[in-house]
């Protein structure tokens, strides 16, 4: 007997590829009509077991919210995209089989939960341009009040979830060759001779962006004058021979391609790279510092089109677990949590002195003075 499409992705299911790029690159319709030719053709490709992560299956009809309950009643499978930031895959490759587990336990539902991952600024673009996320977990509040304004997420969003929406958080750290060379221990230390810097590119990363928060920040927190850290900042920039797009290129720079003296990164990803078996690793956290919040979203106006807000809901809820906070914690995040805070604090430096987005005039002021075009970073940058 020949078998339908659904029991054929289900016969493949350890086969076939992941979407992640493909659905960046083409959105889900297109990806989707590939899977059904790779189907039809025979080919060999990979789909996603309950347990697997960041891939894709043929998301099953297309319900309006209302038929929702049905569709968990009479136990169809659902799909949901999470598109999120590049640095956060080895948290969500362990969180989100916890979450299809969970589902599936109390549902009695098959959940599939693709992953995109890229630069936060990339990312916000993709789904604006048509990258149907259910759930965004990008690296700027800002980036997701793009997502508000382009009329995909609805207003009031931060209260939507639990601590104002803030998912996890971290600082910025130096990472040097090993041994530390050149000395580099805090923000005045970047400006020693001969020193080389890495950071991403602030137009389409979002550790990029935070980093140039905490160089300002380091003057103009800390007593300096604004015409003081404009200064500063420029002179950093002239030490940035290159400016990868994402916190995982800048890393990569750094490490495989053996540039650059220091590279400001998240505190996350370093711990991360040092966890992988990075040889060169050594670190300092800065004394003075910018508290790095993450925020995650339901994409409404998605989720009511593919009648998936129950599922997507419920998991943004669960990244607030316990549970789901150890898995951050272990990669390098800091937690949310009070417990797990509690459970990881020898894990973390402290930090004497954190400012914030806020110390800033929040991400519009923001954005106006330092990123928008022909603002402070673009002067900097195209005259350094």
């Amino acid at each position: 007997m020949r078998l339908s499409l659904l029991q054929s992705l289900q016969a493949l299911r350890s086969q076939l590829d992941p979407l992640n790029s493909k659905a960046q690159r083409l959105g889900r319709r297109t990806a989707l009509r590939s899977i059904a030719l790779a189907v039809a053709s025979g080919l060999s490709v990979l789909a996603l077991s309950p347990t697997s992560t960041n891939a894709a299956s043929a998301r099953l009809g297309n319900p309006s919210p209302q038929n929702q309950p049905l569709q968990i009643s009479q136990n169809k499978p659902v799909e949901i995209t999470l598109v999120t930031y590049a640095v956060t895959r080895a948290a969500y490759d362990k969180i989100i089989p916890l979450f299809v587990e969970k589902w599936k336990r109390e549902q009695g539902q098959d959940v599939v939960v693709n992953a995109s991952y890229g630069g936060s600024g990339s990312q916000t673009r993709a789904v604006l341009d048509g990258l149907e996320a259910d759930v965004v977990a990008l690296a700027l509040a800002a980036d997701t009040k793009r997502l508000e304004k382009g009329g995909l997420i609805n207003p009031g969003w931060e209260s939507e979830a639990p601590n104002s929406a803030i998912v996890t958080r971290s600082v910025i750290a130096f990472v040097t060759r090993q041994g530390n060379p050149k000395g580099v221990r805090n923000w005045a230390d970047l400006l020693k001779p001969e020193v080389s810097i890495i950071t991403a590119n602030p137009k389409t990363s979002g550790v990029a962006r935070w980093n140039f928060l905490g160089l300002w920040g380091s003057i103009s927190h800390t007593g300096g004058s604004e015409e003081q850290a404009l200064d500063y900042v420029r002179q950093v920039y002239r030490k940035v021979p290159v400016l990868p797009k994402d916190a995982r290129e800048s890393s990569d720079v750094f490490f495989r391609a053996n540039q650059g003296d220091v590279l400001l990164n998240y505190e996350n990803e370093v711990i991360l790279a040092g966890l992988q078996g990075q040889q060169s690793l050594f670190y300092v956290v800065p004394q003075t510092n910018i508290s790095i919040d993450t925020p995650v979203a339901v994409v409404d106006k998605n989720v009511d089109r593919h009648g998936t807000r129950a599922v997507s809901e419920a998991f943004v809820k669960f990244l607030f677990t316990p549970e789901a906070q150890r898995e951050f914690a272990k990669v390098g995040f800091r937690p949310v949590d009070p417990g797990i805070a509690r459970e990881f604090e020898n894990k973390f430096p402290k930090v004497n002195k954190l400012y914030t987005v806020n110390d800033f005039g929040g991400w519009d002021a923001v954005n106006k003075k330092f990123f928008d075009e022909g603002a402070i970073f673009d002067q900097i940058y195209t005259n350094r």
